[in-house]
């Protein structure tokens, strides 16, 4: 048997069957790993697969994992050196963050869109409850955070689902091939996946007033069909993003912005840390060329700190 796994239920998961219909709930062999990669998930979401029944049962096991086409992967924790796959075969990232209550780091921000250049997975930037930011100063916040990710390149989408803002917008970018929807915990990724998605009844949860932080209420990995078109692959809510280890002479070259500059460095293998001579980056940064959020995104990759934490403020 042959389908797509939908679903990630811990060690078991769901796969839809190339008939289009039926679903199988299986487990993975015990010896089923991908080779050169250490994931504390050998099977993802968005994975096609072969799958045999044991002898004499209907207990289905998944033998095989087809090449994938892509996937996106993080540090399972800030501790360990293994990785943990959000999804595989995706057409594109979709970063759910948010400004207040919670805000979103641009540690944060900018790790999981370094990971999805890495990995070749084109990413869209949502920022999500623009309701919440009614007064000048967070207006002026918005604008500053839309326009400093739209001039290195990505797309990026004002959505509230208090409002309705940019929700049509969105659709539209969902519309087509398999998306994976990430965030951080209490960014309002469910809401936006129940306004897409009425009957998807994905769990919502108020902040925690100790911290301002969601509580997690996604806690396994789910496909989606959009009734409008396309697919969505919705993921637990992440506290931190932890990078794999990235060689430092490539680290650039997932920054648009500080790649282009680097063009310009005097030594090829200049990795625009302070004193360096001829870094054709610095000298952009001192130019506001590359904006210090960002430059400081990529020196926290540098030095392998999973536990930066720089704000937008």
């Amino acid at each position: 048997m042959h389908g797509l796994v939908i679903s990630s239920l811990g060690s078991r998961y769901d796969v839809l069957l190339d008939d289009g219909k039926t679903i199988v709930t299986a487990a993975a062999k015990g010896n089923l790993r991908i080779k050169g990669i250490r994931t504390t998930n050998p099977v993802a979401v968005g994975d096609r697969v072969t799958l045999t029944l044991a002898s004499g049962t209907d207990v289905a096991y998944i033998t095989a994992i087809d090449p994938r086409q892509n996937y996106i992967i993080r540090r399972a924790s800030n501790l360990s050196k293994e990785s943990h796959i959000l999804a595989a075969n995706i057409d594109r990232a979709i970063l759910v963050a948010t400004l207040v209550h919670p805000s979103t780091s641009t540690t944060f921000i900018d790790r999981f869109l370094a990971t999805a250049e890495a990995y070749s997975v084109p990413a869209v930037l949502v920022l999500n409850k623009t309701d919440l930011l009614s007064d000048t100063e967070n207006r002026e916040l918005l604008d500053a955070v839309r326009f400093l990710y739209r001039n290195i390149g990505y797309r990026v989408i004002c959505t509230s689902i208090v409002t309705g803002e940019g929700l049509d917008e969105l659709r539209e970018v969902l519309s087509t091939g398999i998306s994976l929807i990430s965030g951080n915990s209490g960014v309002g990724k469910s809401s936006i996946i129940n306004h897409l998605i009425p009957d998807a009844k994905a769990a919502t949860a108020m902040l925690s007033e100790a911290n301002d932080s969601g509580m997690h209420t996604t806690t396994n990995s789910r496909m989606y069909d959009i009734p409008s078109g396309g697919k969505i692959i919705d993921t637990p809510g992440v506290r931190g993003f932890g990078i794999l280890d990235f060689d430092r002479h490539e680290v650039a070259h997932f920054f648009p912005e500080i790649f282009m500059a680097s063009h310009d460095c005097k030594f090829s293998n200049c990795t625009h840390t302070a004193g360096e001579p001829g870094c054709a980056v610095l000298a952009a940064l001192s130019e506001h060329r590359i904006s210090e959020s960002r430059y400081a995104s990529y020196l926290s990759i540098l030095e392998n700190d999973a536990t930066s934490t720089s704000k937008y403020r």
